[in-house]
């Protein structure tokens, strides 16, 4: 048997004398918050009586719907209205200082071996040079088969790296994307590629097991080792500064002839700063292209040599312990 209208609104009329007597005592935030959740929560004495009024018949549901919603808007604008009159409230707008700056989270910034990198792209960039990049779990034909670099040949000890269970390896240069670019397009190319390598050095304060290098690649028939030298010095002296001094030296790479170290002079002697030369006819032969005719040279330098260069950083150790005093320097 469902509640009559009588019944319904007695009960509304005990409640909201019920909630102004409580009300009266409310004095602080945290009572008048829980007030509001004793009478308007999910499970409140107004709510509970809403549920009821699916028991009252349809002529008298109008009425009674009307006297609970009058109800319920009393009660929150009794809420709000106790909530900015208890003293906690006043206190807060007392000590709130709206003219005050805001607290403004501290900011981020690219870890400086990335700004490196993006700094070195740029200049090759505006020289036509593409950026592209590739794996850094590699395969014996990439990283060394391709690149002249035979099971038995003695320069293999300074690359070999780290071997996964599969018999994959992480790349120990980035000449491998070049490996990948030459045998999916044709010439002319002039590309650069940044990444991450790895080798098995012992760490110190200037060398890593892990460490960022960019290579570069330009492949047409007609590059010379004039125009290697004229891409370097260009580089360097933008990188640098333009009365940058610099020479080459005769060196060995099993992935060019001739190859040349690059120095410059730093301070009162020279400092090697990356390794070049015309790539190897065998390597061109590896990605399928014509030896007879096709030229081209190759250069990679170390990422973290040069921030260390143009920084003032002693110890390479310090790129990737993640200390937040080292890094907001930069």
């Amino acid at each position: 048997m469902g509640f009559g209208v009588t019944t319904m609104k007695d009960q509304i009329s005990r409640l909201e004398n019920e909630a102004k007597e409580e009300l009266a005592r409310a004095d602080s935030f945290e009572t008048i918050e829980s007030f509001r959740v004793a009478y308007l929560g999910k499970k409140g004495k107004l709510t509970e009586l809403f549920k009821q009024l699916g028991t009252v018949s349809a002529e008298e549901k109008k009425s009674v719907g009307a006297e609970l919603n009058r109800l319920k808007q009393w009660l929150e604008e009794a809420v709000e209205k106790g909530k900015g009159n208890v003293p906690q409230a006043n206190a807060f707008r007392e000590t709130f200082d709206e003219t005050l700056p805001g607290v403004q989270p501290p900011k981020g910034s690219i870890h400086i071996l990335q700004q490196t990198i993006q700094e070195i792209s740029a200049i090759f960039n505006r020289m036509g040079f593409e950026i592209v990049e590739g794996p850094e779990i590699e395969t014996e034909f990439h990283n060394f088969t391709a690149l002249n670099i035979p099971l038995d040949h003695p320069s293999r000890d300074a690359f070999d790296t780290f071997y996964t269970p599969q018999g994959q390896l992480l790349r120990s240069q980035t000449s491998t994307v070049q490996i990948r670019v030459m045998k999916d397009r044709k010439p002319p190319l002039r590309i650069i590629a940044p990444g991450r390598v790895y080798r098995p050095d012992t760490v110190d304060a200037s060398h890593s097991f892990m460490f960022h290098q960019i290579e570069g690649l330009m492949v047409d028939g007609s590059v010379t080792f004039s125009d290697l030298k004229g891409v370097l010095h260009l580089f360097l002296r933008e990188l640098f500064g333009a009365q940058t001094k610099i020479r080459f030296r005769p060196h060995f790479f099993p992935f060019t002839e001739p190859s040349v170290e690059v120095d410059i002079q730093w301070g009162k002697g020279w400092l090697e700063i990356l390794g070049a030369g015309s790539v190897d006819p065998n390597v061109f032969q590896e990605v399928g292209y014509d030896k007879a005719v096709t030229k081209g040279f190759a250069f990679g330098l170390g990422v973290e040599r040069i921030a260390m260069l143009c920084h003032g950083i002693n110890d390479i150790r310090h790129f990737y312990e993640n200390d937040l005093r080292f890094l907001r320097q930069f």
